[in-house]
């Protein structure tokens, strides 16, 4: 549980730096979309994250920590 709780919390820094982050990013329509994307992609890693973390199956957190990853690695080519 304890590492759970420290998976979590860096995940939710992580989705706020992020949020502070697309606040320096001009605000052209380009701009924007990443900046939406980008938090769109963050935010999702930690909900995912914790419905990992309830999920009723081992396949269903396999399936779940896979959309984990799959929005880190999108945070990580937008950012």
């Amino acid at each position: 549980m304890q590492n759970k709780k420290i998976l979590s919390e860096h995940l939710l820094d992580f989705a706020v730096n992020s949020i502070k982050l697309t606040s320096k990013i001009k605000k052209t329509f380009i701009g924007q979309y990443i900046s939406n994307q980008l938090i769109r992609a963050t935010a999702s890693s930690g909900a995912n994250y914790e419905e990992a973390c309830a999920s009723e199956s081992k396949a269903d957190f396999i399936h779940k920590m896979h959309l984990v990853l799959k929005e880190l690695r999108e945070s990580f080519i937008l950012a």
